[in-house]
C-alpha cells in the first residue's frame, strides 16, 4: 500500500513540473504571448540571418518579438501543404517565406490562408517582376525580399588571354556567347560553363529574358508548342553541349567545383552565387561580372532572374503584427537594406535602397566594380511573368523532353509532346 502511494505522489510530481514547463514557455497562463510572431524561414546564413536583423532594426510603436522556426524548403513546402489543406490553419507560422517560382501554387490553392499586404507597403517601391510573382486578383500577398538577378561571371585573365575584353561580353545574345567561347577554348582548353540536366535553371533565365515562361499570362495555361523563346533557348542549350563550350554538372556542390579548379571561363546564375565566388580568396582580382546574355527573339533584353523569395503573413491571429514587422523593415527603411548588403551579402529588391552607399561600395575581388550597384539596376529590368502554379511540374517533362532534342528529335515535336504531356498532367 506504501510503495502504491509513493507512485502516486511521485506521478503527480512530475505531472505538476510539466505542467509548470508549459506555462513558463507560453507565458504562464497556457496561452501564446500576443507579441510574439512565429517565422517559417530556411538558410540560417541568408534568410534566418535576415529575419533576426529585421527583429533588431524594428522600430514600429508595438513590441514584437520573433520567434524563428528553422526549416529546408522541402519541409516548409510540405508543411504549409498539410497545414493549409486540413483547412484549420492549426499550427501555421504567423510569417513564412517562400520561393517566388512556388508562390502562386499557395496563393491559388489556398486564397484565403494568406493575409493581403496592399496597404503596408508602397509596391512602385519595389522591382516589378517580384510583385507579380506575389499578387493575384489585384491584391499583393508576398512582401518581396532577395532577388535572384541573375548575372554572368567571366574570367577577365582568361578572356584576355584569348584576345577579349568584358567589354566584348557585356550586353551581348547568347549565340555571340557562343561564337566567342569557341575561340575561347581554342586558346585556353576550358569550356565556357556547365549546366545540369536535371535542373533547367539555365532554360529559365534564357527564356525571361523575352518576357516568357513555361505558362501563359494566366499562370494556369502551358505555353511550351510554338513558344519562340523556348525553342530558341532549347537550340542554345544543345548548341552549347554539341560545340562541347558547356560541360555538365549533377550538384551544386559539382558547380562549386567548376569554379575553383577553374576550369571555367564564365558562371551564369543568380547573385546568390557570389559568396561562393568569393570564397576563392586565390582568384581575387580575375572576375567580373556583366548583364547575362540574352536571346535572339524580339524583344529579349540583357536581364534575367534564378531563384529568389518573398515574405507572405498568414490570416491568422497575430497577422497584423507580422505585417507591421515587415513593412517596418522589409517594406520601407532603406537603412535596414544597407545593413542586409554590408552584413549578409543579401540584394533586396527595394529600389530605393540601391542610393545607399553600401550599394555603391566597390567589391575588389571583381577589380573594383560596384557589383552591388550593377545587379540592382538589372534587378529593374527583369521582364515581369506569371510564374504560376507549375514551374517545377512543367520542368520535369522538360528534363526528359531536353533529352529527346539532345539526341536528335526535332524541337517543334519536342515542344508539341511537351504541351500535351503537360495539358494531360495539369488538367
Amino acid at each position: 500500500m506504501k510503495k502504491i502511494l509513493f507512485i502516486l505522489i511521485a506521478s503527480l510530481v512530475v505531472l505538476a513540473a510539466c505542467s509548470s514547463g508549459s506555462k513558463e514557455e507560453s507565458g504562464g497562463d497556457g496561452k501564446k504571448d500576443p507579441n510574439t510572431i512565429t517565422a517559417w524561414a530556411w538558410d540560417p546564413n541568408f534568410n534566418i540571418t535576415a529575419l533576426k536583423l529585421a527583429e533588431e532594426k524594428y522600430s514600429g510603436e508595438e513590441e514584437i518579438n520573433l520567434d524563428i522556426i528553422e526549416s529546408g524548403q522541402p519541409d516548409i513546402v510540405s508543411k504549409l501543404n498539410t497545414g493549409l489543406s486540413s483547412g484549420t490553419m492549426k499550427g501555421m507560422p504567423n510569417l513564412v517565406l517562400i520561393e517566388d517560382y512556388r508562390a502562386q501554387s499557395f496563393l491559388q490553392a489556398y486564397p484565403d490562408a494568406f493575409y493581403d499586404l496592399s496597404d503596408y507597403f508602397n509596391s512602385e517601391d519595389f522591382a516589378k517582376y517580384k510583385i507579380e510573382s506575389a499578387s493575384l486578383d489585384g491584391k499583393i500577398y508576398g512582401l518581396p525580399f532577395d532577388t535572384g538577378v541573375a548575372g554572368l561571371y567571366v574570367r577577365t585573365d582568361m578572356l584576355e588571354k584569348s584576345g577579349y575584353t568584358v567589354e566584348d561580353f557585356t550586353n551581348i545574345t547568347w549565340d555571340e556567347f557562343i561564337e566567342m567561347g569557341k575561340k575561347i577554348k581554342e586558346k585556353t582548353g576550358k569550356q565556357m560553363l556547365t549546366v545540369d540536366p536535371n535542373d533547367l535553371g539555365t532554360i529559365r533565365m534564357m527564356i525571361q529574358t523575352a518576357g516568357e515562361w513555361y505558362l501563359k499570362e494566366d499562370g494556369t495555361t502551358p505555353n511550351l508548342d510554338g513558344n519562340k523563346a523556348m525553342a530558341d533557348a532549347f537550340r542554345i542549350y544543345k548548341t552549347m553541349l554539341d560545340e562541347e563550350i558547356a560541360g555538365i554538372h549533377s550538384d551544386f556542390s559539382q558547380l562549386l567545383a567548376t569554379i575553383s579548379e577553374e576550369k571555367v571561363v564564365t558562371v551564369a546564375q543568380g547573385n546568390w552565387i557570389t559568396p561562393s565566388i568569393t570564397a576563392e580568396e586565390e582568384q581575387s582580382g580575375k572576375w567580373a561580372v556583366v548583364p547575362i546574355p540574352r536571346l535572339n527573339v524580339a524583344n529579349a533584353v540583357n536581364a534575367s532572374n534564378l531563384g529568389g523569395s518573398s515574405f507572405y503573413v498568414l490570416n491568422i491571429d497575430g497577422k497584423e503584427k507580422a505585417a507591421e514587422l515587415l513593412a517596418n523593415t522589409f517594406g520601407s527603411n532603406e537603412d535596414f537594406y544597407q545593413d542586409l548588403v554590408s552584413e549578409i551579402g543579401a540584394i533586396g529588391t527595394y529600389i530605393p535602397a540601391a542610393k545607399g552607399d553600401a550599394y555603391k561600395e566597390k567589391n575588389e575581388f571583381f577589380g573594383g566594380q560596384e557589383t552591388v550597384a550593377d545587379f540592382s539596376k538589372w534587378m529593374e529590368e527583369i521582364p515581369g511573368v506569371n510564374y504560376g502554379m507549375h514551374t517545377y511540374a512543367i520542368e520535369d517533362i522538360l528534363v526528359a523532353e531536353m533529352q529527346n532534342y539532345l539526341n536528335g528529335q526535332a524541337i517543334d515535336e519536342v515542344l508539341s509532346n511537351a504541351q500535351k504531356q503537360a495539358e494531360a498532367q495539369l488538367k
